[in-house]
C-alpha cells in the first residue's frame, strides 16, 4: 500500500514539475489609476526618487530602512538603493528612460527577499482634466519562478502594492 502511495505522489510531483515547465517565460503585472491632474504635474513625482517617500507603498514598512540615492537627479541615470527588514528587502532601481511627461522606465534589481531583475514602467496618458497612470512591471520567469507561480503569482505578490502606490500618488498629487 505504501509503495502505491509513494508512486502516486511521485507521479503527481513529476506532473507539477512538467506543468511548471510549460508556463510562460515572462510575466507582466499592471495597474492603472485615474488622477485629476495633468501629466506634467504627476511626472516629477515619479521621475525623482527623492519624492517616492511621499507615495511608494514600501516606504513606511520599515522605519529603519537605509536609502542611498545616486546619479543625476531627477531623470535618466538617477538611482535609488534600499536595504531594510523582510517586508521591504533590499535592491536598487535606476531610471533608464524618461520621456517627459508621458513615460518613465526603471531597471529594477531586487536582491531580497526574492531576487529578480525586472523592468518597471510608468505611462501617463492625459484624458481631459484627468491622467491615466499605469504602473507595470515585467521580467523573465526562470524555471524556479514558474514553479513558485503554480502557488502564488507575481500579480498576487505585487499587484496590491501597485494599487496602494497609485492611490497614494493620487492623494499626493490631488492635494
Amino acid at each position: 500500500m505504501s509503495k502505491k502511495i509513494f508512486i502516486a505522489a511521485a507521479v503527481i510531483f513529476a506532473a507539477l514539475l512538467g506543468y511548471a515547465a510549460t508556463r510562460p517565460d515572462s510575466f507582466r503585472v499592471e495597474r492603472t489609476a485615474s488622477i485629476k491632474a495633468a501629466p506634467q504635474q504627476i511626472f516629477p513625482h515619479i521621475n525623482d526618487f527623492h519624492r517616492w517617500s511621499n507615495w511608494s507603498p514600501w516606504e513606511n514598512l520599515d522605519p529603519d530602512m537605509k536609502r542611498n540615492y545616486g546619479g543625476p537627479n531627477p531623470g535618466v541615470g538617477s538611482s535609488y538603493a534600499w536595504a531594510g527588514n523582510n517586508k521591504v528587502g533590499a535592491g536598487r532601481m535606476e531610471i533608464i528612460a524618461a520621456e517627459a511627461p508621458r513615460r518613465i522606465m526603471i531597471k529594477l534589481d531586487v536582491a531580497r527577499p526574492i531576487g529578480g531583475h525586472n523592468t518597471a514602467e510608468f505611462t501617463l496618458t492625459g484624458k481631459g482634466e484627468f491622467t491615466e497612470v499605469t504602473w507595470a512591471m515585467s521580467g523573465a520567469s526562470p524555471y524556479a519562478a514558474k514553479l513558485m507561480g503554480l502557488f502564488v503569482s507575481m500579480d498576487h505578490l505585487v499587484g496590491k502594492d501597485f494599487e496602494t502606490g497609485l492611490a497614494n500618488l493620487k492623494t499626493v498629487v490631488e492635494k
